[in-house]
Order: structure tokens, then sequence, then C-alpha cells
């Protein structure tokens, strides 16, 4: 078996407090040794000059596979949404979904908790766990009905998976585009209270404690869902969530103007819930950080904002733009590729996201203080649908490995 030594590279290791000097064994796939080890004389040296070794990005829900965005942006697995043209409730499309990415990333679809995601009959949950599905996802709806949700806990404990679920209570969410707050009533658009999102939290924890389940909630963002999340974990329940960087660095007054780029579910919130994201990362609470890739052409975005589709192209900036809570000083390097890599990977069950041997040789080279201007109009995804058009960031992922094999 080739075995192969990525020397002289500064070492992200999520188990790690801080950045060491150090190498990499790998052999095959795997990873087999890393740290301060003897490298052995038969091995094929590749010296990373210096630069941030990382283990390959697992973005946990994305909406869609994207090969020149997850490249650019260093994303070696992906967690598929089950909302695609083709619902992914189903083992035949599950099976072909895991095949999407290949050879050039891994692809981990998420199955539909319910038919159709319509939230009254369950999926077959089991035979699409057997033709590849990681976890088990509301898709973008909340499961209004308690006793379904109560089944496809109960349903995905018996099996060992986690339910991804969406965290906005449907009733109150309703057709709203906006935050309830002074820029959604200056702007006339249909708006609902950020406690929706709190009151569904709520609801869904009281299920999974009921059901002895593992869940995470996708995407939480409010001052209130954090504490019912701490409040969860604190009381031992397994019980995750995450985050986009959206939400991190935008309030509900990017919207202004009408900006259907910045059209997002949830939508954006408050400048108080903003800070509370960044508190609830810094404090750990925050489990994962995903870029919710969603790229959407201007068929989908250049209309009035209550009819544009919601969501953003995320891969390519999810990496930089995460970047900036190292350099703010709310996370070490070491632990941001925890809510990168490690976290999503435990929970999807897929051995990856480390150092650790044995792991997938899933591997990225990273420039953190790299310079670049973000543009829509020119960014590798399907899409340019970005509200950070024009930021400037910095941090570039330079090489890119996928099970031992350079890309």
């Amino acid at each position: 078996m080739t075995k192969l030594a990525i020397i002289n590279g500064r070492l992200a290791d999520p188990a790690g407090d801080a950045l060491l000097s150090g190498s990499i064994l790998i052999e095959g796939d795997r990873i087999v040794a890393a740290g301060d080890i003897a490298v052995p004389a038969d091995a094929e040296r590749i010296d990373a000059q210096g630069q941030v070794v990382a283990p390959g990005l697992v973005d946990l829900g994305v909406f869609a596979t994207d090969k020149p965005a997850f490249h650019f942006g260093g994303i070696t697995r992906a967690a598929l949404m089950p909302d695609q043209s083709s619902l992914l409730d189903d083992a035949a499309l599950i099976r072909q979904a895991t095949r999407a990415g290949k050879p050039d990333f891994w692809v981990h679809p998420i199955a539909a908790a319910t038919r159709g995601l319509k939230g009254t009959e369950l999926a077959e949950i089991g035979m699409m766990q057997a033709a590849g599905a990681k976890a088990v996802g509301t898709g973008r709806q909340w499961i209004a009905d308690s006793g379904v949700m109560l089944r496809v806990l109960s349903y995905a404990a018996g099996l060992g998976l986690t339910v991804i679920a969406h965290a906005e209570d449907g009733g109150l969410a309703g057709k709203a585009v906006a935050t309830s707050g002074e820029t959604a009533t200056r702007l006339g658009l249909p708006h609902a209270p950020a406690c929706a999102e709190a009151m569904a939290i709520a609801r869904d924890i009281m299920l999974a404690r009921q059901a002895g389940a593992a869940i995470h909630f996708r995407l939480v963002t409010t001052r209130a869902g954090f504490d019912l999340i701490r409040a969860a974990k604190a009381e031992g329940l397994r019980v995750s969530c995450g985050i986009s960087p959206a939400y991190l660095f935008l309030a509900d007054n990017a919207v202004t103007d009408f900006r259907t780029f910045a059209r997002l579910s949830p939508p954006l919130r408050s400048e108080d819930d903003r800070k509370a994201s960044i508190a609830a990362v810094a404090d750990g609470t925050v489990d994962v950080i995903t870029s919710s890739h969603d790229p959407r052409g201007a068929e989908d975005k250049r209309l009035p904002f209550a009819d544009a589709s919601p969501g953003m192209a995320g891969a390519e900036t999810l990496l930089a733009l995460s970047l900036n809570l190292v350099r703010e000083g709310h996370v070490s390097l070491n632990r941001l590729m925890t809510l990168l890599s490690a976290n999503p990977a435990r929970i999807l069950g897929v051995n990856a996201g480390s150092f650790a041997s044995g792991s997938a040789a899933d591997l990225i080279f990273v420039d953190p203080d790299a310079p670049w201007i973000v543009d829509s109009g020119k960014m590798a995804a399907a899409a340019g649908n970005t509200p950070f058009d024009r930021v400037p960031v910095q941090g570039r992922a330079r090489r890119i490995m996928k099970g031992g094999v350079f890309l």
C-alpha cells in the first residue's frame, strides 16, 4: 500500500488546542499517524511549506452538489438535504445521490423523514439507511404534527440515526419572508416573530427526550433558541445545532433595498440575535458551521423580495468567512476545524474530519491570510447568489486531498 507523508505543515488538529508543527502519514486512503512522528524512509514526501494542514470540510446540510464551489472552498464531504427536484424519500434516489460526487467529493444523503416531505406519513427510513443515508431530515419544513415527529424521532433512534430538523414553527412563520422588526415593517414585508424558532426547538427537544433520540437543529439563529439548546445539553440530551456564516455576520438590515440575495430561510435576525450567535459559537453551544449552499440563478432571485427563493451560494465563502471568528478571537483555528469538520462527521457517523489513526485521508492545505474579494459574478458555484458580494475576505484552500489523492 502506498505511503505518503505530508511534512512541514502546521496541523490544525480538531483534537488539539493549538497549531502544531508536524507531519501526517497516510497509507492508501487512511491516516496512519499525525503530529511529531518519524517519517518512514519509503514514504513519498509532500512538503506543505508551512501552510496550515486541516481535515477537509464536512458540510452538513447543502441543497446542491457543486464540484467547482466545493473544491474552491475545501469541502471534501457534503451532507445533501432531501429537498431536491426528486425528493430523497426513496432508497433508489438515496443510492443515486451517494454516487453524485464521485470521484471528486463524498456525498452523504439525508433521507426525507416523511413521504414527499409533507409531514404526514413516514418514509422508508430503514431502507434508505441501507442505501446510504447518513441521517434523517425534515427538509426546509417543520413537521407540525407532534405525533408524526415523535414517530420520526423514535424510528431514527432505533436505527442509530440523527434527525436533522428545521427550527421554525410553521403556524407562526407561515408565508413570512422576514423577521418582525423595524426593517420588515419599514419595507412592508410579510414577517414573523423570532420566537417561531424557539417554539419549534422547545417542542422538538421535548419529543427527542421522550424518544431518546439524537436531534440536530440545522440552523439556530436566535438568543432564545440558543438558551434552549444550552439547557438541553446541560440535561445530557443528545441535542446539537448548527449555524451558517450569514447569521454570524449579517443582521436583518441587510435586506434593506429589498436585496433578494439576503433572503434566507430562516430569515436574517436582529443585531442582538446576531451577537448572541457569535457568543454561542464562542461558548460551545454551536456544534457545526455549515454553508447551507443553495445556488440560485436570476430566475429565482431577480424577483420581488417576497417572491424570490430563499438561499445563498455559501460553499466558496464558508472557510474564509468562518476564519473571521479566529481573527476576532472567538475560537481557535483548531476549534474552528471541529465546527467545520470533526463535529459534522461525528453527527453523520462517518470516520472523517480528524487526524486520528484510521480516519479518512481527506485533507486541505490552507493559507489563512490569503486576501481575496467575493465577487458574485465570478464565483465558481452554479450561481453567485451571495449577500457577501464585494466583501474582502481572507483565507483560501490551496490544495485538497480526497481519500489520499490530491485533486
